[in-house]
């Protein structure tokens, strides 16, 4: 498992540690942040959620992708993920995150993007990395395009969160 430094002092991915449960819970106890993530994401989100986290990302299932926590100051403030895909996909990798309110607008989400990218493309036979984001997530499309990736595809009516269904926006990185 890879520690990649970020621009921002202090700040790096690397590989979670139990220890890292209760400030992950912490951040990712947050509805804005629920909002914008898949219905696996739990909320509220607990310090048993977060444990049972950082066993799955460490157990032989989590090997099937590349799961680094988010460090800022030695603290764990939120998540990135390449989830490698199979089959006819098998040269594609889905790029997810968060990262705690208290980290926003710092350039921190762009720069863990950027790296994990990088670091996928480098070390895996990849030809894409994607992402979809929620039609009202314009933030998170800034980051992405930030960092990189193109706007590829409006998907009409994809994604059903909080009971509403939406649009989600196809992103994607290729080598």
């Amino acid at each position: 498992m890879p520690v990649l430094p970020l621009p921002e002092a202090g700040a790096l991915l690397r590989p979670f540690a139990p220890a890292d449960a209760p400030s992950l819970a912490m951040h990712a106890n947050d509805r804005g942040i629920w909002l914008n993530l898949r219905d696996r994401f739990p909320h509220p989100y607990s310090l048993a959620d977060a444990e049972a986290y950082i066993a799955m990302v460490n157990s032989e299932e989590g090997q099937r992708g590349l799961h680094l926590c988010v460090e800022v100051a030695g603290e764990a403030v939120g998540s990135i993920s390449l989830l490698f895909k199979h089959d006819v996909s098998r040269r594609s990798a889905e790029i997810g995150y968060w990262l705690g309110r208290a980290h926003w607008g710092r350039g921190i989400a762009t720069a863990a993007v950027r790296a994990l990218a990088d670091y996928g493309f480098a070390h895996h036979d990849l030809a894409r990395i994607y992402a979809v984001v929620f039609a009202h997530n314009a933030t998170s499309g800034r980051v992405l395009e930030k960092a990189g990736f193109t706007l590829e595809a409006c998907l009409r009516h994809a994604v059903t969160k909080d009971g509403h269904t939406m649009d989600g926006m196809l992103f994607a990185l290729v080598r």
